[in-house]
């Protein structure tokens, strides 16, 4: 029932059938201690090193999976629906203890003992060394692992390995000293060693179990990690993962950290949000993510169903690809942002549960500060600033009609269709030949990250996962030969490159901050993406679910959840 009123909905009756039969599994959610996760896919693939490595969904299996050797702890100030992290404090995960030798650029780290792993092997100072190395093969599709080690300025993770096969290997720079203690050294000081080591992308592997399904022709075992499943020490294990369709996993009895209140969860692939709050409405389901503003404000009026939210770093943004013209020309850069109807997006786009994002750093992130001008608004100065560049007619800019082919990831149609739809509208009335192109996840994650072959589009994927605004500019604004692993627009300028150079090192709070609002300065004027909304996480969840905790790359951690009895 619903709490005020009473209201029908009218459903196909095959409709109906097939989204009950879709959450039709062994265990389901109104065992005790089993829940089912509704999102619109499962994990893509579990490689950190993958093409998948950007798919959120990939990096809620990954980190449900694996452990690190540190994280965040939990802000205890923080008492609201969705506790947040306290972002100037460390915890020992799999590492108990650790130091720095600031003489010697030197992190020694003491390992958890009888931490056992899904497969059963212990973790030591081997298993460390082995996730290092594979990082530094850089033989995945994307090299996430060595891209984190270079951000923290592990010594030798230099660019130079991108480049030189001969320097590939790892040396000493992460040294094993006995079965439960390793040395890390760092090539110079760096804030974000410790920040980087609490990402998805340097979880420990156990190696033992990975060695074990490697080949002659993949000896870092990538593509059974894509396919198959992922060796780790984390408080859940792989039971079952059928792409497209249904990951499963199961608690870690062996469990360091104790084994997770929730014993069994079951992921199910439910591409329409519609359809997941269908479900969700009728209590066959125990969390839903990514459902439209509106689902949500609605999902909140029935009866046992909660909606817990907080604005994290979630953001969309506008993706122009500087090695695609028109878009390499900054004159039609600041034409398509004056054409941008950002109150209209935010008032029925979002329903108002969003803001616009007048800067390139999530606003809860300390570091630069960063205000975008749109000084360029207006469909009046698009027509102005196109007929100073030549392209006076509608029929000027069809020589370019490929280019402004608006891509965005065709699961969240919902959501972004009506947005694109608004920017497809008001970009034609300045003579802008836009054409819609939605496109699978799989496909967008792999044109973005590996490919970076997109030309334009929507983005409302990524985020910086390490919470610093100079981690942001390494990760999306560096140009390619200065480590920028996730540069999807292809943006280079050196002066950013030289900027970030010296800021990555220094050692000095106030000349660092100077430096990335220097940065940031070069990338508003170059407009390297075009912000737009800063919308908030949120999760529809029975009521009897608590211990919902944000973390930055916005994956729940389903051992920090409990369930009250009903």
């Amino acid at each position: 029932m619903k709490k005020n009123e009473v209201e029908i909905y009218y459903f196909p009756l095959l409709l109906i059938f097939l989204i009950m039969s879709s959450c039709s599994v062994e265990q389901n959610s109104n065992s005790k201690d089993s829940i089912i996760y509704l999102t619109q896919d499962v994990p893509v693939g579990l490689n950190n090193d993958g093409a998948a490595a950007s798919i959120p969904e990939s990096q809620i299996g990954i980190v449900n999976l694996q452990d690190a050797l540190i994280d965040y702890a939990i802000d205890t100030d923080n008492v609201g629906e969705v506790r947040s992290l306290n972002f100037e404090q460390f915890e020992g995960r799999l590492a108990k203890e650790w130091y720095f030798d600031k003489q010697n650029l030197t992190w020694t780290f003491k390992l958890r003992e009888n931490v056992i792993s899904c497969a059963g092997n212990e973790l030591t100072a081997d298993d460390v060394i082995y996730t290092f190395a594979r990082a530094k093969s850089v033989t995945g599709a994307a090299p996430i692992g060595w891209f984190l080690s270079s951000v923290a300025s592990i010594k030798s993770f230099d660019n130079e390995v991108l480049s030189n096969p001969m320097v590939r290997e790892l040396g000493d720079e992460v040294r094993k000293i006995d079965r439960y203690t390793v040395e890390i050294k760092q090539s110079a000081p760096n804030k974000l060693f410790l920040p980087a080591l609490s990402t998805f992308g340097i979880r420990i592997f156990d190696s033992v179990e990975a060695r074990k399904n490697s080949s002659e022709e993949d000896p870092w075992s990538h593509n059974y990690i894509n396919n198959v499943s992922l060796p780790g020490f984390g408080p859940y294990c792989l039971e079952s993962w059928s792409k497209g369709n249904e990951f499963i996993i199961t608690a870690n009895k062996n469990y360091y950290r104790g084994e997770p209140s929730i014993k069994r969860v079951i992921f199910k692939r439910i591409p329409q949000s519609s359809n997941r709050f269908i479900i969700m409405r009728m209590h066959q389901a125990d969390i839903a993510y990514g459902l439209t503003p509106r689902e949500f404000n609605k999902l909140s009026e029935f009866d046992g169903i909660k909606v817990v939210g907080i604005t994290g770093n979630q953001n969309l943004f506008l993706h122009m690809n500087y090695q695609t013209p028109p878009f390499d020309n900054i004159n039609i850069r600041r034409a398509v942002a004056a054409t941008i109807p950002y109150k209209w997006i935010i008032r029925n786009g979002y329903f108002n549960q969003a803001s616009i994002w007048r800067s390139l750093v999530p606003s809860r992130y300390p570091g630069a500060e960063s205000k975008f001008d749109l000084k360029w608004n207006g469909i009046e100065k698009a027509k102005e600033i196109l007929s100073s560049e030549g392209y006076s007619s509608p029929e000027d800019l069809l020589v370019y009609k490929d280019s402004f082919k608006l891509s965005y990831v065709s699961e969240k149609e919902d959501i972004l269709a009506p947005i694109a739809t608004a920017i497809r509208t008001e970009m034609r009335k300045a003579g802008f030949p836009v054409e819609l192109d939605p496109i699978p996840l799989t496909q967008y994650g792999d044109r973005q990250l590996v490919k970076r072959d997109l030309p334009f589009a929507i983005n409302s994927e990524e985020k910086p996962i390490v919470v610093d605004a100079g981690y942001a500019v390494q990760l999306f604004f560096a140009s390619a030969d200065a480590g920028g692993v996730n540069n999807m627009v292809n943006y280079s300028n050196r002066n950013v490159d030289d900027l970030w150079a010296k800021a990555r090192v220094s050692e000095d709070e106030q000349e660092r901050f100077k430096l990335i609002t220097k940065i940031y300065k070069y990338l508003e004027d170059d407009i390297a993406w075009l912000p737009i909304a800063e919308y908030k996480t949120r999760w529809g969840a029975k009521e009897n679910i608590n211990g919902f905790v944000w973390y930055p790359d916005n994956g729940i951690r389903f051992f920090d959840l409990s369930m009250d009895s009903k």
